[in-house]
């Protein structure tokens, strides 16, 4: 069943929290919220569930208007990044409670929180209280009480954000298989764009209550409509610098150029604001790299070595660049370094910010 929000608004007195949209959900696989803290990512969700009233606009579900209906006549389940368990009952009971909420009857009830504790590796945990589960485990209960409702709706609120690293990224994998076969909508938000790619599906880049894009994830990310969207979509931060376009080339500053070509060529002469994710800024050192790659240095004023990637920041032109690249590349403060820049993946902004190019990025 799809939901839809038309024309969907929320207004606090003078404040506008949510401005008018206008979208509709996939059926199947992620929809996922993309965005800073306090973009209006929970206000969104919280609307989609009832537990909020649109100041206008309508939000339907599978054909239906569904605007007035309250959430304790909706079949929606929400997960949030907090451990939100009741303290005092069981693994099992936690995993209950919205059956026992519905009078399922008894038998049923035992049967489906087994069938959803064993999925989530909680089979051996049932009778403890949350207070004996790791963080791990108490989210994976919160997860199993929501998926045993059977729920047509699934709000997933930053529902990893304070788990560990390893325990992230294990249940972030096992998240697309647990939904796999659901016959529901799911909706997923997050502040971190590799976890929108990892998960996939569609994604909608949230800013300031507004939705900025809305489309198949790999789409956005590779061709965001507006400056906003791709800032969202960079982590690090995509690189931005003002640049002048005469006739065949590209100017960055006083130094660096390149060549015009493919869709550039026909872009009319004048400023415009190019981007460059950090990913596509190495270092000179590193072996190979494309044909187009600009060459420049700048001054190292911040190095970080996170797993198996490598983070430098420098100046290049008066402004912070920064560098991802894979591997172990060591560097002084201060130092003056080469490195390589990809300009074939760019994307290029008119000066309100509106997406005029893009590379394969």
């Amino acid at each position: 069943m799809t939901l839809a929000l038309k024309d969907v608004e929320l207004r606090v007195g003078a404040e506008t929290h949510v401005h008018p949209t206008r979208m509709e959900l996939a059926a199947r696989g992620f929809n996922i919220l993309l965005g800073p803290t306090l973009a209006g990512k929970t206000t969104l969700m919280r609307l989609m569930a009832g537990l909020l009233r649109p100041t206008a606009g309508e939000i339907w579900f599978g054909g239906h208007d569904v605007t007035a209906v309250p959430v304790q006549n909706r079949r929606v389940a929400m997960v949030y990044q907090q451990f939100i368990n009741y303290p005092h009952l069981s693994v099992f009971e936690n995993i209950a409670s919205p059956l026992r909420v519905e009078r399922v009857p008894g038998s049923q009830v035992k049967s489906r929180v087994g069938r959803i504790a064993e999925l989530l590796r909680l089979d051996a945990l049932l009778d403890r209280r949350p207070s004996e589960l790791s963080g791990g485990q108490q989210q994976r209960t919160a997860l199993a009480r929501a998926l045993v409702k059977d729920a047509d709706l699934i709000l997933l609120d930053e529902p990893l954000a304070n788990l560990d690293y390893k325990l992230r990224e294990g249940l972030r994998d096992e998240l697309p298989r647990l939904f796999a076969d659901r016959d529901c909508t799911v909706v997923y938000a997050t502040t971190e764009p590799a976890e929108a790619l990892l998960l996939g599906g569609h994604t909608a880049t949230v800013h300031e209550g507004r939705i900025t894009q809305f489309g198949e994830t790999s789409s956005v990310y590779h061709q965001p409509v507006d400056l906003i969207t791709a800032r969202a979509f960079s982590d690090p931060p995509i690189n931005t610098a003002n640049v002048i376009k005469r006739g065949d080339r590209i100017e960055l500053g006083k130094v660096v150029s390149w060549k015009a070509e493919g869709a550039l060529a026909k872009l009319a002469d004048g400023p415009y604001t190019f981007g460059l994710r950090p990913h596509h800024v190495q270092p000179a050192a590193v072996a190979g790299g494309p044909a187009q790659a600009v060459a420049v240095t700048g001054r190292v004023s911040i190095t970080e070595i996170s797993g198996s990637d490598s983070v430098v920041h420098f100046d290049l032109d008066g402004s912070t660049w920064v560098s991802q690249a894979q591997g172990i590349h060591r560097f002084d403060v201060g130092e003056i370094a080469g490195f390589r820049l990809d300009v074939a993946r760019g994307l290029y902004f008119t000066q309100d910010g509106r997406c005029v190019s893009t590379g394969s990025a």
